[in-house]
């Protein structure tokens, strides 16, 4: 099934409100998990579980939202990081 259809069918069976609130549900488990690996409670599988949920809802929102719109969001973002870690490597040289 291609993605497209998968996030067409759970906008269907759950709607667009139950998808924003997974998609924070998830996140935030992604973000407990971080937490306790960092801590060695849980094994690195948990965090790439979790990492594959986070994944599939983020694929699922930039589908609701536009992913042209998230495209161009996320190469001004990279330009931002780009001056960024320029900058950083004029001040550490």
């Amino acid at each position: 099934m291609e993605m497209e259809q998968l996030y067409q069918r759970t906008l269907q069976v759950w709607g667009e409100q139950a998808q924003y609130d997974q998609a924070a549900e998830e996140c935030a488990e992604l973000i407990a998990a971080l937490l306790h690996y960092r801590r060695a409670k849980v094994k690195e599988e948990q965090v790439i579980d979790e990492l594959a949920d986070v994944t599939l809802m983020l694929g699922q929102l930039s589908w609701m939202f536009g992913e042209h719109k998230v495209a161009a969001a996320v190469a001004r973002k990279r330009k931002k990081l780009d001056a960024l870690l320029t900058a950083a490597g004029t001040a550490d040289a």
